[in-house]
């Protein structure tokens, strides 16, 4: 049965995130909420290790949620509920388009598609930034920071966008300096 509920929640999930693996954000929340598959902590975890793993961000999340819900079965379902919505929605389209192409209704659909998954992916960037930023009841002004993790940001940032001869290294140089000092500092769990 779970397996089953797995499929049909990571499909809605593919069939409405639409604006790629960050806009499957909202929809994880939601569902960690819903079945207590995952906490919220766990999806910025998820999130980290699908940005530092190779393949689309919404695909490895869906694997690894999945197999935090059911195992490795549990992943593989997971991961074609997401991924079926968009394979049925490129075979409709591939069916259709030529002869809607020029559809002046069929242009303005995609014209306000934009929007939307602009304002998807800017909610999940702002739950991220608060989940990673800001502790949780923190009463103080000065408390509310984790100051730690926006040092690290800033020390990345810097060292990614102005510091010369660190801009052309290879991303996984960050990654594994972002670990090395995420696990020196402490800053694992939310």
């Amino acid at each position: 049965m779970i397996y089953l509920r797995l499929f049909w929640e990571f499909f809605k999930t593919g069939l409405f995130s639409v604006g790629g693996g960050l806009a499957t954000l909202p929809f994880l929340y939601g569902m960690g909420e819903k079945t207590g598959w995952f906490t919220t902590a766990d999806v910025a975890d998820m999130l980290a290790v699908s940005e530092s793993t190779p393949g689309g961000i919404g695909v490895n999340m869906a694997t690894y949620a999945g197999y935090t819900a059911a195992g490795v079965p549990g992943g593989i379902i997971a991961t074609l509920g997401l991924i079926t919505p968009s394979i049925l929605v490129i075979l409709l389209v591939a069916v259709v388009l030529d002869r809607f192409r020029r559809s002046r209704v069929v242009q303005n659909a995609f014209y306000l598609l934009r929007p939307c998954s602009t304002a998807l992916i800017a909610a999940a960037g702002l739950s991220v930034f608060v989940l990673v930023l800001l502790e949780p009841g923190a009463a103080a002004l000065l408390s509310l920071v984790r100051w730690k993790a926006l040092a690290l940001m800033t020390v990345l940032w810097l060292l990614t966008n102005v510091c010369k001869p660190t801009k052309k290294l290879h991303p996984i140089v960050f990654i594994a300096f972002s670990a090395l000092c995420g696990i020196v500092l402490g800053l694992g769990g939310a």
